[in-house]
């Protein structure tokens, strides 16, 4: 499974560096053709999306399969309440899980309490199982994805975690960055994201972010004199890597086929 060497930057921010596990991860995007998209975990198929538009503007139309396995063992109500490092904790998950996005390089868990007003509003994907992230150069879309449906805020497990929720005493969001996509996918606590914005909240979250390879940032490093932009350098997010999806594009149609996914063709 390889090993992962820790960088602590303080209590809320940890560096995982991963090694011996070249890919491709568990949880990954595989591509084909510039248009079509693909998100797998363990072979299953989870999420089908086909790119529309010419030059910087583009729209990913989505349709996501059931099946989804979060990379974290359920979270119990005593471990909540307790004195939880969670960004350490996730991290010792993160790193056993075999469905998780993980492969070598550096990987960045830090606590996130802010966000943009519509990040958990109109850009949280809500409909099921299809949306639309519009997608531009220089920023877009900015929300949240969930890999599974959504709970209603009146379900029973979303109602006890909505009583942690008014405690504070409820386990962070797991979200996964992703600069592609211009946001974040949730890898773990999709109930309990519900339950923190039913009773008025915005989620606290852990949040996953690729960092730069060090080759790259070190070349930056020889032409850059600030001491603050130098010591952050380390530390800038990366782009996710995209594996070939398997059969090219006439797999990637099967798929859609089997799935009823009514996609534009250019």
């Amino acid at each position: 499974m390889g090993d992962a060497r820790r960088e602590s930057l303080g209590p809320n921010r940890l560096v995982l560096d991963v090694v011996g596990r070249p890919g491709p991860p568990g949880l990954r995007f595989e591509a084909t053709d510039g248009r079509r998209r693909l998100v797998r975990q363990d072979g299953r198929p989870l999420l089908l999306g086909a790119l529309s538009g010419d030059g910087c503007c583009h729209d990913l139309h989505l349709h996501r399969l059931d099946g989804y396995r979060s990379p974290l063992p359920p979270i119990e109500s005593a471990r909540m309440r307790s004195a939880v490092n969670w960004v350490h904790q996730y991290a010792r998950w993160l790193e056993r899980a075999d469905g998780s996005p993980l492969y070598d390089g550096r990987w960045e868990l830090s606590v996130r309490t802010a966000f943009a007003l519509p990040v958990w509003t109109c850009d949280l994907v809500r409909d099921w199982p299809g949306g639309l992230l519009e997608l531009y150069c220089g920023g877009g879309w900015h929300g949240v994805l969930p890999l599974r449906r959504l709970s209603a805020p009146d379900a029973a497990r979303v109602k006890a975690y909505r009583k942690h929720a008014r405690e504070g005493a409820l386990a962070p969001v797991l979200l996964w960055w992703v600069p592609s996509l211009d946001g974040w996918l949730i890898l773990d606590g999709h109930d309990r994201a519900v339950a923190a914005l039913a009773e008025g909240g915005t989620p606290r979250c852990v949040v996953l972010t690729r960092l730069r390879e060090e080759e790259l940032w070190r070349r930056e490093a020889e032409t850059v004199g600030d001491g603050d932009i130098l010591a952050e350098l380390p530390y800038e997010p990366s782009g996710v890597r995209t594996w070939p999806l398997t059969g090219g594009a006439p797999a990637w149609d099967a798929l859609a086929a089997a799935a009823v996914f009514q996609f534009p063709r250019d």
